[in-house]
């Protein structure tokens, strides 16, 4: 079975026992602030590992609670897996409870435990009445069936009862796709002592390995992923649903900031307009404006933007949902599907969330035409869902492509005998598309290849593939490559690919320096000098040389005899007969200096040659011709 890796969050009021809780599960304090430990509340997000064995792995983030510090809440809860509601037993549910609640609800997070700590402070009684306060906040929400654990930190009661559900429910889970694209949302940045940079974050989607090139996007940032620890331990790997720490180079910490996103393509989408679906909160204080502005917090990413409707100019009260799009004024890398909240800025407070419709959002006419295709656009046709997922992958298998559009698989596969969609490998699927953008791609690199190398074969296959692949799936280039070869457009002699109508040539302006040394070449017959030396009397340089060299061998004009003895082609071949013809099955060296009048310092390279073509095979003094 292959190993699952989650994250889980401890969200709440604060000082109601996250960080203790935390610590009683993990033995580990996540406040490290000077400012944390005096002030006994959590600022930043923190961070321990809860459990692991050979199935899954599991790590904890303590969200800071205090009103002040709700962009690091939201930071930290868009990466979740499952919630930990933490209430105190001796105050019960409080505003930041319910704020955080909401926000819970519109990042779409489904999965929660309710702790009850602290219940060493008070009787049992008190117990049930705040667990039926408890119950009456959740009721219409995503955790009214959540099971109820009652814990104290301090004295350890129900630690053991409380880990082993988050254990059992985590593994009845899905974990998050870690065959997409790789995705980290950025929390924090800093640097380590003769390492350089490193980022931290919670992997959202995807894999990332050790020496891999990464961007920084927005910004379009190259780095390499240097080293990888999880948990402070180094790992070859880190897998979507893990905490991972990033040393990277090529940039450095100042270059960074919390809210930029690391990934390992280019094909996710950076814009500052975006269509979305949004759900108000139950009770706004303040009357929501058209093109007000908002505070987006989107993965670990905060951003200013206003919000515009196209079928009202204010929201008061609004039980549905909103279809409505963010114009910011920074960019910020999204999809199709990712979640996120709204804020006011002034006065601050969470007004709702929601998720991406299309990241790709255009200027639309106020009206019900605009509503009625963002409603189509929202629920996307089969067709429409395939393209997408494959416009961001450019490659996925069957199993993937069910995951990420969510269609039944008769339907799936039912559209995906369209002739926009084409099936390769025998396993996975692409677009057209992709199809002819590659081979309209390789046709110009080849093209240009042929304009610098002029008298080579092609270019190498293996180059060829290294050179696109960080566009193009391997395996989809391979295909394109290999189709095209099938259907004459390219040409394959060896490893080299070239154009189907390219000839080798030797370039115009060395075309009679070559005529030249031919010449000279043919006209010295069997006693020739250096290569290098007729190279040199024909005035072709060191820089042109060694391809026209491989050139003219190639193409049968000159053969080798060494590393710088060289016959003009048809010489050699004569010599070759002639040889043949003057002596017998077998014979000797002395035989043949003979017939081909050669002294031994041309004639031992002579012959070796005949034995490397296959010509001749050397039988202790003497050789047989096959």
């Amino acid at each position: 079975m292959e190993k699952r890796y989650f994250t889980i969050g401890m969200a709440g009021h604060i000082d109601h026992g996250k960080t203790s809780l935390t610590k009683a599960l993990t033995n580990i304090d996540t406040d490290r602030l000077k400012e944390e430990k005096e002030r006994q509340i959590s600022i930043e997000l923190g961070f321990a590992p809860l459990y692991e064995d050979q199935e899954i792995q599991i790590s904890v983030i303590d969200v800071p609670g205090h009103e002040r510090f709700i962009r690091q809440m939201i930071a930290g809860v868009a990466g979740i897996d499952l919630v930990v509601l933490v209430v105190a037993a001796d105050e019960g549910v409080m505003p930041q409870t319910r704020e955080h609640l909401e926000i819970l609800k519109f990042l779409g997070i489904k999965n929660g435990i309710v702790a009850i700590t602290k219940i060493d402070r008070v009787d049992e009684d008190f117990i049930e009445l705040v667990r039926d306060d408890i119950l009456t906040e959740l009721t219409g929400t995503v955790f009214e069936d959540a099971p109820f654990v009652l814990v104290d930190s301090l004295s350890k009661k129900g630690i053991t009862e409380l880990k082993e559900l988050i254990i059992d429910t985590l593994k009845q889970q899905d974990m998050r796709d870690a065959k997409g694209a790789f995705r980290l949302p950025i929390d924090q940045v800093f640097t380590v002592k003769g390492q350089g940079t490193v980022v931290r974050g919670t992997v959202y989607e995807g894999t990332v390995e050790e020496g891999q090139l990464l961007k920084i996007m927005p910004k379009g940032l190259e780095v390499r992923a240097r080293q990888i620890q999880v948990h402070h331990k180094p790992a070859a790997k880190a897998y979507a649903g893990q905490r991972a720490a990033i040393n990277l180079s090529g940039v450095s910490k100042e270059e960074l900031e919390r809210g930029d996103v690391l990934v390992s393509t280019e094909h996710f989408i950076v814009t500052k307009v975006v269509d979305v679906a949004i759900h108000v909160v139950d009770k706004l204080e303040h009357l929501i404006k058209q093109r007000m502005p908002i505070k987006l917090h989107i993965g670990t990413t905060e951003v200013m933007g206003r919000i515009v409707f196209f079928d009202r100019n204010e929201v008061k009260q609004e039980n549905g949902e909103i279809l409505c799009q963010l114009r910011l004024d920074e960019e910020i890398l999204a999809k199709r599907g990712d979640r996120f909240i709204l804020r006011r800025p002034s006065p601050q407070e969470t007004i709702g969330g929601g998720w991406v419709i299309d990241p790709r959002g255009n200027k639309y006419r106020f009206g019900s035409q605009t509503i009625e295709d963002l409603k189509k656009k929202q629920a996307g046709s089969p067709k429409e869902r395939i393209t997408a997922a494959l416009m961001e992958a450019k490659s996925l298998t069957l199993s993937e492509l069910l995951k990420q559009t969510s269609l039944d698989e008769a339907v799936l596969k039912e559209q995906l005998r369209d002739e926009e969609f084409v099936l390769y490998n025998g396993k996975e699927y692409t677009l057209t598309l992709f199809i002819r953008e590659i081979e309209e791609d390789l046709i110009d690199r080849l093209q240009e290849y042929h304009l610098q190398h002029p008298m080579k074969a092609g270019e190498n296959k293996a180059e060829l593939l290294q050179a696109m692949q960080k566009r193009y799936p391997k395996g989809l280039l391979d295909f394109v490559i290999e189709n095209r070869i099938a259907n004459h457009v390219f040409n394959r002699k060896e490893q080299f690919v070239s154009l189907a109508d390219f000839v080798p040539h030797v370039p115009k302006n060395w075309a009679k320096r070559t005529e030249n040394l031919l010449a000279e070449l043919q006209r010295d017959q069997l006693k020739t000098r250096s290569l290098k030396d007729y190279f040199s009397s024909a005035g072709i340089p060191d820089s042109v040389a060694m391809d026209l060299k491989r050139f003219l061998e190639e193409q049968g004009l000159i053969v080798m005899l060494d590393e710088q003895v060289a016959y003009y082609g048809t010489v050699f071949h004569e010599a070759v007969e002639k040889l043949r013809s003057g002596t017998g099955s077998e014979f000797e060296v002395g035989e043949a200096k003979e017939v081909l009048g050669l002294s031994r310092k041309y004639m031992i390279p002579f012959l070796e040659k005949l034995d490397a073509l296959g010509l001749t095979k050397r039988v202790e003094n003497q050789r047989v011709w096959k």
